[in-house]
């Protein structure tokens, strides 16, 4: 218990120390990220210490407690070395339990890539950023364009009083009406475009927004792995 507390005394003024001097590179001679080392080494090396000190009648309790020490000094470096790693599998499970979820990853030319997850019904969802509002839409490559149902254009702020209503348009209901309007910005994670062609169905007549092909024609490559639809800048 006391080693406990002293840990937690150690974790705390150092965490207190580098609060109080985020606007400084250096503490204590120290560069910050050296001092943050030093903030958490440092308790576990006096618990080392003191689990040596209490156990030196016995060479054996002793090299216990040191091979105790060792796997967990392995287990916190091993997971400080494979953060990242853990983040992005985290990610992806979290995208295939959240659909529309966008996981994005680093390629090995040092791009980023981003992954959607196909739904139970065989399609692929996204949230989808239209003019800093958050959009749920189904990729539709047979779309030539973005497509926005009455409702989500009416949600995100788009004057409906003054649009006309002059294409053509196939939708799952069948054929309708839709006015053409230009977006702002369209963006998935880190991928954003600006100036975006898109139309605007007439009220009950598309039952979800579509990110068509005046989004999805800009991008660098669209590749369909399985269940996995990728998405490169």
């Amino acid at each position: 218990m006391i080693r406990l507390t002293v840990f937690l005394v150690i974790i705390g003024i150092g965490l207190a120390v580098l609060i109080l001097n985020n606007d400084t590179s250096r503490i204590l001679g120290l560069q910050s990220d050296d001092f943050g080392r030093v903030v958490y080494l440092l308790p576990i090396a006096l618990m080392l210490s003191a689990g040596i000190w209490g156990s030196r009648r016995s060479v054996g309790e002793t090299m216990r407690q040191m091979m105790i020490w060792l796997v967990i000094i392995l287990a916190l470096v091993t997971v400080y070395l494979y953060r990242q790693e853990a983040l992005g599998v985290g990610n992806r499970v979290l995208a295939g339990l959240v659909p529309g979820r966008a996981v994005v990853v680093t390629t090995s030319e040092g791009g980023e890539e981003i992954i959607l997850h196909k739904l139970l019904n065989g399609h692929f969802e996204a949230d989808v950023n239209v003019n800093g509002r958050p959009v749920e839409m189904l990729v539709d490559t047979g779309s030539s364009m973005v497509a926005l149902s009455h409702e989500d254009a009416e949600r995100i702020g788009i004057d409906l009083t003054g649009l006309t209503y002059s294409m053509t348009v196939m939708t799952a209901n069948g054929r309708s009406r839709a006015a053409p309007i230009t977006l702002d910005q369209v963006a998935i994670g880190p991928i954003v475009r600006n100036n975006v062609a898109a139309s605007v169905a007439e009220d009950g007549r598309l039952d979800q927004s579509l990110l068509g092909m005046s989004f999805l024609e800009t991008l660098g490559s669209m590749q369909m792995q399985t269940d996995e639809l990728r998405l490169r800048d």
